[in-house]
Order: structure tokens, then sequence, then C-alpha cells
């Protein structure tokens, strides 16, 4: 292993809460009157902020209205996530193996971060984290490498040390601005090809081939 610590995004890189997420955004659209959202058009906006999405979705830039529609989306999608999130194969067995081996894990998400602890806390995942950096824990969201930066300082390593692993380009611009290693991890939406102008130490097909390029496969051991 050469990394001091492994860092990870949430929605579509270790867990699938779009289920919830498509409800929210169902519920924010038809309570505000707008058509209803097409689902893989979702899909794609999970990772970016969710007054973003919004934006990108209806072109509609108010601030107050991006604010409502957050405000309409969490009262659907925060509690539906606790019960519907879904995580990748490999994911419970990859952050065991972390831990196993002594690697700090830690989550940088624009989700918030009380969100994913009400995730992990049933699921019994929450101690396998080092520290989970939510978006309403920074000033500027992904790609600006400011949440990742601070985990990374907080766990006393240098962003050199450590890998960051995500399913967007959003992921790898954050990583390259921080000056971190970054492993796409194809979960997503995102094809392999969209990360050709971003330095990858890795392209994971899936958490399980993570763990075995990690070298934190004890199937052979």
């Amino acid at each position: 292993m050469q990394y001091r610590a492994v860092l990870f995004d949430f929605d579509f890189t270790l867990a699938d809460a779009s289920e919830a997420i498509l409800a929210g955004f169902q519920h924010g659209f038809s309570t505000m009157g707008l058509p209803d959202p097409d689902p893989d058009a979702v899909r794609r906006t999970i990772g970016i902020p969710l007054e973003d999405a919004f934006t990108l979705l209806t072109g509609h830039k108010d601030e107050e209205e991006r604010q409502h529609f957050r405000a309409l989306f969490t009262e659907v999608a925060a509690p539906m996530q606790v019960e519907v999130t879904r995580l990748f194969p490999g994911a419970e067995e990859l952050l065991r193996a972390l831990q196993a081996a002594g690697i700090p894990a830690a989550l940088v998400s624009t989700k918030r971060a009380q969100t994913l602890r009400q995730v992990l806390a049933p699921r019994g995942l929450l101690p396998l984290f080092a520290s989970i950096t939510g978006g309403e824990m920074v000033s500027r969201q992904k790609p600006d490498p400011e949440g990742l930066l601070a985990a990374v300082a907080a766990l006393g390593f240098t962003p050199d040390q450590v890998l960051y692993c995500g399913d967007t380009v959003i992921d790898a611009e954050t990583a390259q601005r921080a000056g971190a290693n970054f492993c796409a991890v194809l979960n997503g939406t995102t094809p392999a090809s969209d990360f050709a102008p971003f330095p990858t130490a890795h392209i994971a097909p899936d958490l399980m081939d993570l763990r075995r390029w990690l070298d934190l496969d004890d199937s052979e051991h």
C-alpha cells in the first residue's frame, strides 16, 4: 500500500441513494409546479451541489427559489435515504480491509455530514471512517479542493500521500487541484473515457477491483 490514507466521495462511489434522491427531486418539482424531472437527468447531477443541480435542470437561478427547492427536497429525501441507501458490492469489505491494514478512510462529499452519519450509523459503518466532511462544512464546494485539503490536513498527511476515490470528473478535478492522487470508480453515470483529461492513478470498474489494486485483497494470504 503506497498511500497513507484513502478518502472517498459517497454517492455513486461507495453507495447508491438515487431512489431517495429521485423522490426528493420529484417532490420538490411537483410542489413548485415544475414538470417532473427526467430520472436519468437527475442521476447525472448526483455529486454536484443540490442547488446547482436544480438550476442545471430548470434554468432557475433565483437563490430564494434554489433554497426553497433544497428544503422541499430534504423533507422527502433525507429520511428516505437512511432507509433505502444501498452500499455497492465490496464497499464494506474495502473499508474493513483498510481498517485492518491501519490505513484511515475518510469521506469528502457534497452530501451533508449529518445525513452521511445517519446513513452510516445503523449499518455499523460509522467507526470505519476517521472523518466525514460534508457539503455544509465548506465555503466552496467541489471541484474546489477546500474540503479535501482540510480532511487531508486533519489526518496529518499531505495531499501527495493520499488517494481520493470518486465517480465524477468533479471528483477528478478536486483531486487534481488539491495535488492528491485520484482513482476513478465507475459505479456512477460517468464513463471511463470522461476521465482522460485528468491524471488518474487507476480506473476501477468496481470496488472489488479497487481493493485488489490497493493490495488489500487477502484471498491469497
